[in-house]
């Protein structure tokens, strides 16, 4: 897909979030407190990146995820952006800028940190 058709399917906060490295306020997106059975994909390409049975309640404001959904579906880049050392989530398809991982999961796992602009839910 051309970066123009991406920047017409998006909302404005979705294009700046996934195409520009940006992320929405704590507890503003529509999925941070959302349960339901199903699968989480990427609302550039709709590659399945999380289900639902991966979902927990991180306290965060955004969804969180203990892994994604195969190995194939996210690639992690290391981002120093902000003065900070963090580890980036893309969509391996499209390379579009999910959220950041983190090492503070549940027993041990880890903290997919995704932005829901970055989402759409498809129920099962």
């Amino acid at each position: 897909m051309k970066e123009s058709e991406i920047k017409k399917k998006l909302t404005p906060e979705q294009y700046h979030i996934l195409r520009e490295k940006g992320t929405e306020p704590a507890f503003s997106g529509k999925y941070w407190n959302h349960n339901g059975s199903g699968d989480y994909t990427c609302a550039v390409c709709n590659s399945v990146l999380f289900r639902s049975d991966t979902k927990f309640d991180s306290g965060t404001g955004w969804p969180s995820f203990t892994n994604p959904s195969n190995t194939r579906a996210v690639e992690i880049k290391e981002d120093t952006s902000h003065g900070m050392h963090r580890v980036e989530v893309r969509c391996k398809k499209c390379k579009s800028h999910l959220g950041h991982v983190f090492p503070d999961g549940p027993e041990g796992k880890s903290r997919y940190c995704i932005n829901s602009a970055c989402l759409v839910f498809k129920k099962r």
